[in-house]
C-alpha cells in the first residue's frame, strides 16, 4: 500500500517537473519570439535613443510654450505639438498639468459655430491639425468637439455645393481656408483628420478626395490633366510644383502615397505602386526630394506616415539595397537634434525656422518610427 503511495507521488512528482520544464521551453520561446517582433524593426537601443530624443525634445517644448498655453502663439504650430504630447511614448494627457491643459484649453476655446478651430487665418488647416491632437487625447468630453470640426473639414472640400463638378480640376481638394485654391498639403491633413474621426469608409468625401489626388499625380493613365507626366510622383496641386514646373518632389508624392491609403484606395492599385515606386526610386533621409532642405521636417513627417501606411517595413532603393526606413530616418533624426532637444531648419520656407514647429514635426516622425 505504502509502496503504491510512493510509486503515485513519484509519478506525480515527475509530471509536475516535466510540465513545468515542458512550460519553462515554451515560455522561452514566446518571449524569444516577442523579443524578435519587437525587435524586428528598431532594436531595443535604438528603440532607447529614439525615446530618450522624443523626450528631450519634448521637455524643450514645455518650457517654451506661451504663458496663454499656445507654442509661437499659433493655434496651428499650437495643435502640431501638442499632438507630439498626446501621442508621445508616455501619452501624456490633461492630468499631467498645464502643460497639456492650457494648450488644450486654448484650442477649445477657438471653436467656432461651423466647428471650424482657428484664430485669424488657415481655418482648414488648423482645425484639420487640432482634430488630430483632440482625438489622440482620446477625452470623450471631447466628442462634440470633434464632430462639428469632423462636419466642417467635410464641408470646406470643393464640390458641388460650392458649384463644382467632377470635372473641375480643384474637385475634392482642400485649401488653407483662407484663399481659395486648394492643394494637396492640405488636403492629406484634412484627410488625416478625417480618418482619426472615423469618417465613414462610405463618404463621398473619401471619393472625391480622390479625384483630385488623382490629378496631382504625375501619371497620365489616371490624371486627365495635359499636363500630366508618368514618373508616379505628385505635385503641390494640379498644374503646378513648388519644385518648379510640374516636377514631381518628395513630401508631395508622401502626403500623395498616405492620402490614396487614407482613402481607402488599394495597396496594389497602379497609383498607389506608381507612388511607392517614385519614393523608392528616390530614397533618402538627407533631404526633401527634389526640394533640398526646404519642407526637410514636413518632409520627414509625411515620409513616416506614408510608409507606416503603405505597411512595409523595408524598400528597395535605386541602388537596390534593402531599407530599414525607421531605422534611418530616427537615426537621422537623432543625429542632426540639438543638444537642447529642438530641431531647427536653417531654411525658413514653411515655418520650419521655428524651433517649435520643426521640434513638433521631428518627435511626432520619430514617434512613428516606433509604430507597426
Amino acid at each position: 500500500m505504502f509502496r503504491n503511495v510512493k510509486l503515485v507521488l513519484l509519478c506525480a512528482m515527475f509530471l509536475t517537473v516535466f510540465s513545468l520544464s515542458s512550460y519553462s521551453k515554451d515560455a522561452g520561446k514566446s518571449s524569444s519570439a516577442d523579443l524578435k517582433s519587437d525587435e524586428e524593426y528598431i532594436d531595443v537601443s535604438l528603440k532607447k535613443e529614439i525615446e530618450a530624443a522624443i523626450n528631450r525634445g519634448l521637455r524643450y517644448l514645455r518650457y517654451n510654450m506661451d504663458e496663454d498655453g499656445s507654442w509661437s502663439g499659433h493655434p496651428g504650430v499650437t495643435a502640431i505639438v501638442l499632438k507630439a504630447f498626446v501621442s508621445s511614448p508616455n501619452k501624456y494627457n490633461e492630468s499631467d498639468g498645464p502643460f497639456i491643459k492650457k494648450p488644450v484649453q486654448y484650442l477649445i476655446k477657438l471653436q467656432k459655430p461651423d466647428g471650424a478651430i482657428y484664430d485669424k487665418d488657415l481655418p482648414n488647416y488648423v482645425t484639420a491639425n487640432a482634430v488630430c491632437a483632440l482625438v489622440a487625447l482620446e477625452n470623450p468630453k471631447y466628442s462634440e468637439i470633434i464632430s462639428k470640426a469632423q462636419n466642417y473639414i467635410v464641408d470646406a472640400q470643393l464640390d458641388e455645393k460650392e458649384g463644382y463638378t467632377s470635372e473641375d480640376k480643384f474637385y475634392g481638394g482642400i485649401g488653407y481656408g483662407s484663399t481659395e485654391r486648394p492643394d494637396l498639403s492640405n488636403l492629406q491633413t484634412a484627410l488625416e483628420a478625417l480618418k482619426e474621426t472615423g469618417l465613414s469608409a462610405d463618404s463621398e468625401a473619401w471619393k472625391r478626395a480622390v479625384t483630385f489626388l488623382q490629378r496631382c499625380q504625375n501619371r497620365s493613365e489616371s490624371n486627365d490633366q495635359q499636363w500630366a507626366g508618368n514618373d508616379g510622383g505628385f505635385v503641390y496641386l494640379p498644374g503646378d510644383s513648388k519644385a518648379g514646373g510640374t516636377k514631381s518632389y518628395g513630401s508631395m508624392t508622401y502626403a500623395g502615397l498616405k492620402s490614396f491609403l487614407y482613402a481607402n484606395v488599394d495597396k496594389n492599385d497602379p497609383r498607389v505602386q506608381a507612388a511607392y515606386s517614385w519614393i523608392k526610386k528616390h530614397y533618402t533621409i538627407d533631404e526633401n526630394p527634389g526640394m533640398g532642405n526646404q519642407g526637410l521636417y514636413y518632409a520627414y513627417n509625411t515620409f513616416a506616415k506614408a510608409l507606416l501606411a503603405y505597411g512595409e517595413p523595408y524598400l528597395t532603393d535605386s541602388k537596390g539595397v534593402k531599407r530599414n526606413w525607421r531605422k534611418d530616418l530616427a537615426e537621422k533624426l537623432i543625429s542632426i537634434q540639438n543638444s537642447d532637444g529642438y530641431w531647427m531648419n536653417e531654411n525658413n520656407r514653411w515655418w520650419e525656422s521655428d524651433k517649435n514647429l520643426a521640434t513638433a514635426y521631428a518627435i511626432i516622425a520619430l514617434e512613428y518610427c516606433l509604430k507597426k
